[in-house]
């Protein structure tokens, strides 16, 4: 804190102090005008400005904005160079309409497919997250503009978010719910974060001490400021003094009262105080500071940049030749989202655009022709017959049929799950239809989270373009001709139906309690784990174009504790047109120690997108610490490997690994171990640090039941024993003296 704000806190009076501490009205802080304090104008913005009109009293009478892709889509970018132009771009429309603080990007971990805020949400994985919410937030604060990630911590359902309980164990909650929002703070260096309305192992988000000081300030550096979601705030003197800084929106003046009174009873430290108003203002007055320059933004080149970036998201998730389409073929356009696109989610990030354009209207743009039947509604599950005969008899009669389906509006938004995975009745009652008759049958849909697709296996082709921004009708048009080569992956596993879902039968609750689980086995870990058919894998996607991977080679054969290893892969283009690959860099496990809440069987670790022309070969490389190795350890209170064998697997998704390269890994470092004489042998065996000392006792019972079972079974047995059934546990010098030594007790 520099002397200026530490000048600024000390001349504030302490009801000045409490009242900066919360809003002034929905969307700006309070101004201190005799001190020179202006107030900070904020807007929603995951992926579009969704700031207030001037002078509108309505908090949801939002300005016209650029609408681009929503999470669901930017994330299937793989691309955090997208991520970041988006993010620059929203950030000099916010200075141009005198915003100082977008909120967003929103990165909580897609637990359950159903989830109604999963089209905000980047990925299942935590990893690709991160990544590419730390570019975002690089990209808006690069243009001056405070970014603020959101929903810390473990908001994953909308079911009665404002006071559900998260129950989650330690290693979970690090390893799969927090990575994301470490590698923001880290890598992004935010000025602000959010923290969530739910409450986290009993204790409300707001009021989290552990999340909001101990790991967010003391682990992680954040140096900006808290802020709760928009009415987020249970007990506003221990959320205070927990870290919650800033209370959104103002409570009238009510908890400025309470902070107060607080404040003169001794209940709450004023330095608590002090602190919190010091940080409130740091980034109060550099965002004051830098909106003095001129914001250039043009609507126009918003527009194209939101087509640019739905290009690049958008999935081919299947094509057995209908894609691309050829100009002198015979087109039906069918699904009413090819005449009015569903682009955007309901809620807090909708944004107020007049820049949407059908892929219909793309496409008669462009003098293509094509024959358009409706088919469907796009805002309800309703079945006109008559349209529906039309839709496929203009099919049967076509060379290739292209469905627009997804979902209505009303089926995804802020503040309710959905219920089930399914399209409407309607919609896949025509797929399948239009499939039984044309056997080039497209499916593009336009969904916020994975669906059932019962007809994928009959339909030649589907194209994702997940919920892509004002852009998509024109990006969609490009890619289904084949202007552009698709090139986006799925930041989610698509499962063949609900039941198959990791949390299915803890999903959402109770109302009361969400129980996590399923602990760690989210998304493709719990579909790898049980070797279980999907619909579509993690990091699939398809292209008009194949790539080759060669000569994958490590820079040494063994990582150490404090050291890197570096991974090279050669990648070709060897189809006849442009294309790009997202190379991805998944880490197993293979030394067969135990850990405890069980081993994923392989964890995203890198990606890189790189574009190549026909013929075209590049090289790219990863690289690797022992952080990229190590799962959470609850007995460490932090991040540890096992010492041996590991596999590096590169793949063009989680399910389609091209090569695998050996790495050992040497530590001297273990988690505790106890040995007692309920300590089993098998433990100890497989303990570095005992496994000599245990060998030679179970040397020692070698021949000990020759013959009554099976050496399978014998083996099983004496692994499973504990050690008061192979010595003598009172004795200050036997073997098990020998192997607390081992074990450093």
């Amino acid at each position: 804190m520099n002397s200026t704000i530490e000048e600024l806190v000390q001349s504030l009076t302490l009801e000045e102090k409490a009242g900066l501490c919360s809003g002034r009205d929905f969307w700006r802080t309070k101004a201190v005008e005799r001190l020179g304090i202006p107030a900070m104008m904020m807007s929603d913005g995951p992926h579009g400005l969704r700031a207030q009109k001037p002078g509108s009293s309505l908090p949801n009478d939002s300005i016209e904005a650029v609408c681009y892709p929503a999470g669901c889509a930017a994330a299937a970018s793989f691309d955090p160079t997208l991520t970041r132009r988006m993010g620059a771009a929203l950030g000099r429309e916010a200075r141009a309409a005198g915003v100082q603080m977008v909120l967003g990007p929103a990165i909580n971990i897609k637990r359950s497919p159903l989830c109604g805020r999963n089209f905000e949400y980047y990925s299942e994985d935590p990893f690709l997250a991160g990544e590419l919410a730390a570019a975002f937030i690089q990209g808006v604060q690069g243009e001056g503009v405070a970014a603020c990630p959101k929903h810390f911590a473990a908001n994953n359902q909308e079911t009665r978010r404002l006071t559900v309980d998260s129950r989650l164990d330690e290693r979970t909650l690090h390893e799969i719910y927090l990575p994301a929002f470490e590698t923001a703070v880290r890598e992004g260096r935010p000025w602000s974060l959010m923290c969530s309305y739910n409450r986290v192992n009993g204790v409300y988000a707001s009021e989290h001490r552990q999340l909001l000081t101990e790991l967010l300030r003391d682990s992680w550096g954040f140096a900006g400021f808290t802020v709760s979601d928009w009415g987020a705030v249970n007990d506003r003197v221990q959320g205070l003094a927990a870290g919650l800084d800033l209370e959104m929106p103002g409570s009238g003046g009510v908890n400025d009262a309470r902070l107060v009174e607080a404040v003169r009873s001794g209940a709450l430290d004023e330095a608590a105080l002090d602190k919190a108003a010091a940080r409130i203002l740091n980034i109060v007055l550099r965002t004051a500071d830098l909106a003095r320059a001129p914001a250039e933004h043009g609507a126009a080149n918003g527009h194209a940049l939101a087509v640019e970036l739905a290009k690049e998201s958008a999935v081919l998730l299947r094509n057995l030749g209908a894609l691309p389409l050829h100009p002198g073929q015979k087109v039906a356009y069918i699904g009413a989202f090819a005449e009015t696109p569903r682009f955007q989610g309901g809620g807090s990030s909708h944004v107020n655009t007049r820049g949407a354009v059908g892929a219909l209207e793309a496409a008669r743009r462009g003098g293509r022709t094509v024959q358009y039947v409706a088919g469907f509604p796009a805002d309800r599950d309703q079945r006109d017959e008559p349209e529906f005969l039309r839709a496929v008899a203009a099919a049967e009669s076509a060379d290739v049929a292209v469905i627009f389906a997804g979902l209505p509006e009303f089926f995804e938004s802020e503040g309710a799950d959905r219920r089930h995975m399914r399209l409407p009745d309607c919609q896949n009652n025509l797929i399948a239809r239009v499939a039984a008759v044309q056997k080039n049958t497209v499916v593009v849909l336009h969904t916020g989270a994975p669906v059932e697709c019962p007809w994928a296996e009959d339909v030649s082709a589907v194209l994702c373009m997940y919920l892509a921004g004002e852009g998509v009708g024109e990006a969609a048009d490009a890619l289904l001709w084949g202007d552009a080569n698709p090139a986006g992956r799925l930041p989610e596993t698509w499962p063949l139906r609900l039941e198959d879902t990791p949390c299915y039968l803890d999903y959402p609750g109770d109302g009361v309690t969400a129980d996590y689980r399923e602990g760690v086995f989210v998304g493709y870990r719990w579909y790898d784990a049980r070797r279980m058919a999907v619909r579509w894998p993690f990091g699939h996607g398809l292209s008009y174009t194949g790539f080759v991977y060669r000569d994958a080679a490590l820079d040494r054969p063994t990582l150490t504790e404090d050291g890197e290893a570096t991974l090279r892969v050669r990648i070709r283009n060897s189809g006849a047109v442009p294309g790009a690959e997202v190379v991805q860099l998944y880490v197993s496990d293979a030394t067969g120690a135990p850990a405890p809440g069980g081993r994923v069987p392989q964890a995203l670790r890198g990606f890189q997108k790189v574009r190549l022309e026909p013929g075209q070969e590049c090289e790219i490389c990863f690289t690797l610490t022992a952080r990229d190795l190590s799962h959470y350890d609850e007995r460490l209170h932090g991040w540890y490997a096992a010492p041996g064998r590991y596999e590096l697997r590169l793949g063009h998704s989680s399910r389609d690994i091209r090569i695998t390269v050996p790495l050992q890994f040497e530590t001297q470092r273990f988690p505790p171990l106890t040995v007692d004489g309920t300590t089993p042998l098998g433990l100890l065996l497989a303990d570095p640090r005992t496994a000599v000392t245990a060998q030679k006792l179970l040397d020692g019972r070698r021949g000990d039941g020759d013959g009554l079972m099976p050496p399978e079974a014998m083996a099983q047995m004496l692994d499973a024993t504990p050690l008061r059934e192979l010595t003598d546990c009172s004795a200050p010098d036997g073997l098990l003296a020998a192997l607390r030594r081992d074990a450093g007790e």
